[in-house]
């Protein structure tokens, strides 16, 4: 059985091992692959295993070999699974894997936000601490979280692992009704969309991107926000308008935001947000944890070895 990884690059850059995937048959992996190569390296392919690459629905009409695929993320937007599902060929993902680590970096963006931590760390480096006739030395505003009121945006795992978070800091955690969440837990409101974003000091978004959560966070919803209110993004970078995210920040209607997405990555130089003020950028990194991506290899190679079996597991478009 022949599998082809299509861009295995981000997923193991060298760190991890692929013993177990070669094991399961005739395995090739490439670090990268640019839309020229596609159909020539998936030819002959029986599972296709892909990240960011995009299987469309000619590419998959013109595999004849392929029986499975595999998408090496949890998100499976990149492949037509309709395509896939009329050629009666299984599409897999992998969720979960990354729960805790986005987790993090929700705070690690909050605390950044909060307390500068950047600024000031930069600023120790530039001299204006030693140079500075205090002991201890700030010049911006240093946020207690304790008492703050976080809106979570989508309450799947992700969001349930950031409200139990921020929780113990002491926030008080609301929940928007898009999408439709199952009960919360207790300490956990429910609002209305349009109350989350005018009641919270900061919103974070923890939604899938569909059509309707498309340009979810636009001029209209950003002006509903608190002037001292922050924006952090970990989830799909078009969920949020760039241009009217960069105006709001520069124009003061909301305080600052963290992103580790973008609509378009890596983003171009022409990007609004590059300048915007007070926008902390991270480089689409909070999922790829070292502990995280091998849990996500192991399950990718679990799924394989389910589908050899022939069982469904984390089948997407049964």
């Amino acid at each position: 059985m022949r599998i082809v990884i299509l861009d295995g690059y981000t997923v193991n850059p060298g760190d991890l091992s692929w013993d177990e995937m070669y094991s399961l048959g005739d395995c090739v992996v490439y670090d990268r692959t640019p839309p020229g190569e596609i159909l020539s390296r998936s030819a002959g392919a029986h599972i296709l295993l892909t990240n960011k690459t995009p299987l469309s629905k000619s590419t998959i009409e013109a595999l004849p070999p392929l029986h499975c695929i595999g998408v090496l993320a949890t998100g499976f937007n990149i492949v037509d699974v309709e395509a896939a599902r009329e050629r009666g060929i299984p599409v897999t993902n992998v969720p979960a894997y990354s729960t805790m680590s986005v987790a993090q970096v929700v705070f690690a963006h909050l605390f950044n936000l909060t307390h500068g931590m950047a600024h000031h760390t930069a600023a120790v480096r530039e001299g204006r601490w030693s140079s500075n006739p205090d002991f201890s030395f700030w010049d911006s505003p240093l946020i207690e979280v304790s008492g703050l009121t976080l809106g979570i945006v989508g309450f799947g795992r992700i969001g349930r692992a950031v409200a139990a978070i921020a929780m113990a800091f002491g926030m008080k955690v609301i929940t928007g009704d898009h999408p439709v969440s199952s009960k919360v837990p207790a300490g956990v409101l429910m609002v209305s969309l349009e109350e989350l974003f005018a009641q919270s000091d900061v919103v974070t978004l923890h939604c899938p991107l569909t059509p309707a959560t498309l340009g979810l966070v636009n001029r209209d919803r950003l002006r509903m926000m608190k002037p001292t209110a922050y924006l952090i993004n970990t989830s799909r970078g078009p969920l949020v308008e760039n241009s009217a995210l960069a105006e709001a920040l520069n124009d003061g209607t909301i305080a600052g935001a963290g992103l580790d997405v973008l609509p378009e990555e890596p983003p171009p130089a022409g990007n609004p947000l590059l300048t915007a003020k007070n926008c902390s950028i991270t480089p689409h990194f909070a999922w790829a944890s070292t502990a995280a991506r091998a849990r996500l290899l192991k399950e990718a190679v679990e799924n394989i070895r389910a589908f050899q079996r022939g069982e469904k597991r984390n089948v997407v478009n049964t």
